[in-house]
């Protein structure tokens, strides 16, 4: 950590390096908003934080901009908490332990949390400064965008005061979003019966690992693999062939997250052991073929297990089975508008094991309406057939591009000349934020950009160093066009 307070401009690091040592889980922000409440006491700015438990900051203008436009700078508080196996952490109490390799920073083992920690950071460090040119400042921290932009549906009306909202939540430097997808969940659920394990029996733990995981909105397009679906797709083929019984199967974490391992353990008759592995070997090569360009890293792992005392009845194991197979993952269409951009996908995010049920998360995206409620009902309607019960999110909307956007011609403008090139002016698959923001307040103008960031919410999250410095001279320069 202590090498990236040596990195330039000076402050923007420091403050990040700041928020890294605080665990910010989503639901978990106590801990990073007190500080940020304390760092605002220390130079007198005024604050407040709403029911949702979001946060403002307001900074006064600079002398002779106090009739300029208000401009409210956005990020979110929390941070996916996603970890490679075998890696001993505790999103709840550890720091991330960042560091420096070339051009990237990178943590060990865990997710970064450079989504959106560099937004905060460039936030603090502007509230910090008492060099730059803006009118009227607010830093507005939201709470819980990861797990469903909770922060953002509890923003009332009258909660900000700025004419102009730049949020600090992408992650492609050189690119300007003014578009985003809406989203929603589809939660399905199988209760279970439990029946004791064949005579005979005995219990192997097969592992997929290894995966690139990432974004389910930005990385849906890639073709990554799904250890979920891989997984299955396994023990749907061969439980009849092995008289395979599962007593457990565990797979991805969040809704927004391409799923990067899955556990199963299984039983089988012992006479079956052998057969079983040399299908398993065969099949972890089919793979590897299937995904040798976009996961190099794709392991499958099988071991012997203690024998479990239970496993599901076979009419849910099938029904299961069936499901998950026939769940659709990935892109669904294409935008006919906007070249190269995803319309509508979904992901199946994760399979859990509760007591007596079973919960399967998947999420929806896309920026037209009915498309992202035909997908979900597509979803839904495997789910249902297999037996499931299901439950959707009310969702959030998207966010419709304005290329008419006056803080749009500033930025295309400023960053024109500063780095002498134009940028691109794009939507995204992502959810952001703006699309509750605008509900609420209809004339704001908005826009979000940020430094690269790869490997989102996954434990490969990178920032790139040098398109931080250039965020960060954007950022500077649009605020002093502004005022």
């Amino acid at each position: 950590m202590s090498e990236l307070v040596h990195l330039k401009p000076n402050a923007l690091w420091q403050h990040f390096a700041s928020v890294l040592s605080i665990p910010r889980p989503s639901d978990h922000e106590e801990q990073i908003r007190e500080y940020l409440i304390r760092f605002a006491e220390a130079r007198n700015l005024v604050y407040q934080v709403d029911e949702a438990g979001n946060l403002i900051i307001r900074k006064p203008a600079t002398p002779g901009k106090e009739n300029h436009p208000g401009v409210c700078l956005q990020s979110h508080l929390d941070m996916v908490c996603e970890k490679n196996a075998g890696t001993e952490f505790d999103f709840l109490t550890d720091p991330i332990q960042a560091y420096i390799d070339g051009d990237w920073v990178k943590a060990k083992g865990t997710t970064l949390g450079g989504d959106d920690g560099i937004g905060i950071a460039a936030q603090m460090a502007v509230l910090d400064a008492d060099n730059l040119a803006h009118g009227p400042l607010e830093c507005l921290f939201t709470v819980a965008e990861e797990t469903g932009l909770n922060g953002a549906f509890g923003i009332m009306p009258g909660f900000m005061q700025s004419n102009v909202l730049l949020n600090l939540d992408s992650e492609d430097e050189g690119e300007l979003y003014i578009g985003c997808a809406g989203g929603m969940d589809l939660t399905a659920w199988f209760d279970y019966l439990r029946e004791f394990v064949p005579e005979g029996d005995i219990a192997m733990k097969l592992n997929v690992k290894g995966l690139c995981g990432g974004h389910s909105g930005d990385e849906i397009h890639k073709g990554l693999g799904n250890a979920n679906k891989i997984l299955n797709r396994f023990l749907w083929e061969f439980s009849d062939d092995f008289e395979i019984r599962i007593h457990h199967l565990d797979g991805g974490n969040l809704r927004n997250a391409i799923a990067r391992e899955a556990v199963a353990v299984i039983t089988l008759p012992g006479g079956n052991k052998e057969k079983l592995m040399q299908a398993f070997a065969g099949f972890q090569e089919e793979m590897k073929l299937e995904f040798i360009r976009t996961e190099p890293e794709l392991k499958m792992e099988i071991s012997d297990y203690p024998l479990p005392e239970w496993v599901i009845d076979e009419d849910t194991q099938c029904n299961l089975l069936n499901a998950i197979y026939a769940c659709p993952h990935g892109v669904l269409s294409w935008s006919q508008t906007i070249p190269g951009l995803v319309e509508t996908s979904t992901n199946l995010a994760a399979v859990k094991f509760d007591e007596d049920r079973i919960k399967i998360t998947t999420s929806q995206r896309s920026s037209i309406g009915s498309a992202k409620r035909n997908m979900s009902n597509m979803v839904e309607s495997v789910f249902l057939l297999a037996g499931a019960f299901t439950e959707k999110s009310t969702g959030y909307p998207g966010w419709n591009p304005n290329p008419d956007s006056p803080v749009l011609k500033i930025m295309e403008q400023a960053y024109i000349d500063l780095f002498q090139q134009k940028p691109l002016v794009k939507a995204i698959h992502a959810g952001l934020e703006c699309g509750l923001f605008l509900e609420k307040y209809p004339d704001m103008d908005m826009i979000s950009f940020g430094p690269t960031i790869k490997g989102v919410h996954s434990p490969d999250e990178r920032l790139c160093i040098s398109s931080t410095v250039k965020f960060w001279d954007l950022l500077v320069e649009v605020l002093k066009r502004i005022s």
